[in-house]
């Protein structure tokens, strides 16, 4: 990106605007920035022998967090030259599926990064790999004890203590009733989420009680079933707090039964959905993770694994309580 912007004479933010497609740079200035990208590529193009081989294995269904992270994966490979990345797609949250497609990689790759499920099949099939020679890179929910050579993504617990640190100081001295929706419990992040929100709670906010725990499976149209079915069991909800996918039908639950202004809703992403519920009122903070920077550490750090290079970062991405107030201009 440095090379195109001084080649292009503009700035690296207009650079990463044209390579991501997004909005603010005049037509002319686009097709300037990309011919000098095709340029600069066809300059470095290294041959497929020679580029990094890497396979990410992922979650599928509609969540659009996901699909943003596998187009800024996608983006990040494209924009380095030096590295060929292949999506694995895992329909619904099978860790038997996931283990079957660690077993299937290709048969060249040289560094895997998984949203794994913590669960025995999906461990040992981690274990074969990395017993193989291949480094495996744990992306935004991590699994314990299986030798992975690095993780990028939140503190996952430190978000679920924010989420009820949040709810909290939205309801100062308020005693009353919280909900939690997981997504699936079945990622070691989501348990580490409501860990911390519960701990916090106990903490600092005794006179909450979490009254339920749903998992909804990452499933939309099951959190809208849990979400009218807790309003109509406890007309004194006060708040939830839905910690994975399914923000779609706690919105839709919350709107369709007029309590959308009376709970309080905390979610995780910021995405085109939860972006229209914060500017509605319907949510009112995501805790977010960039997805971009994910994807650049991830693919960055699996490439130094391979080429055996020394001090790989090991920190942790930043979190960020996003507002009606402060929904940053891109993200």
């Amino acid at each position: 990106m440095d090379d195109i912007a001084r080649l292009a004479g503009v700035s690296k933010a207009t650079v990463d605007r044209v390579i991501n497609n997004r909005a603010g740079v005049q037509e002319h200035t686009r097709k300037h920035v990309l011919a000098v990208a095709a340029s600069l590529a066809g300059e470095h193009a290294v041959s497929a022998s020679n580029a990094v081989h890497l396979d990410f294995v992922l979650p599928g269904g509609g969540n659009e967090f996901m699909a943003d992270l596998i187009h800024q994966i996608e983006q990040r490979a494209l924009s380095r030259g030096d590295v060929d990345v292949v999506i694995h797609r895992v329909e619904g949250v099978d860790p038997q599926q996931t283990a079957a497609a660690l077993g299937s990689l290709r048969a060249d790759c040289q560094g895997v990064g998984l949203i794994g499920l913590d669960s025995p099949a999906v461990r040992e099939a981690v274990r074969r790999l990395i017993g193989s020679g291949i480094p495996v890179l744990t992306l935004v929910s991590d699994i314990s004890h299986v030798g992975r050579m690095n993780y990028v993504g939140i503190d996952n617990r430190a978000a679920g203590r924010l989420a009820g640190y949040l709810i909290g100081r939205f309801l100062p001295g308020a005693s009353g009733k919280v909900a939690l929706l997981a997504g699936a419990l079945a990622y070691r992040g989501h348990e580490e989420r409501e860990m911390g929100f519960r701990h916090v709670l106990s903490e600092s906010f005794a006179n909450l009680d979490v009254v339920a725990v749903r998992e909804v499976h990452e499933d939309s149209v099951r959190a809208y079933e849990e979400v009218c079915a807790l309003l109509k069991e406890h007309d004194d909800l006060l708040a939830i707090y839905c910690i994975g996918a399914g923000q779609e039908g706690v919105a839709r639950a919350l709107t369709e039964m007029g309590r959308d202004k009376t709970v309080i809703f905390i979610g995780h992403d910021l995405t085109d959905r939860t972006r229209e519920y914060l500017i509605n009122g319907v949510m009112d903070a995501a805790i977010d993770q960039n997805a971009q920077v994910e994807a650049r550490e991830a693919i960055d750090r699996l490439v130094r694994a391979v080429r055996n290079e020394p001090n790989i970062p090991t920190t942790t991405i930043r979190i960020q309580s996003v507002f009606r107030e402060n929904i940053p201009s891109e993200f």
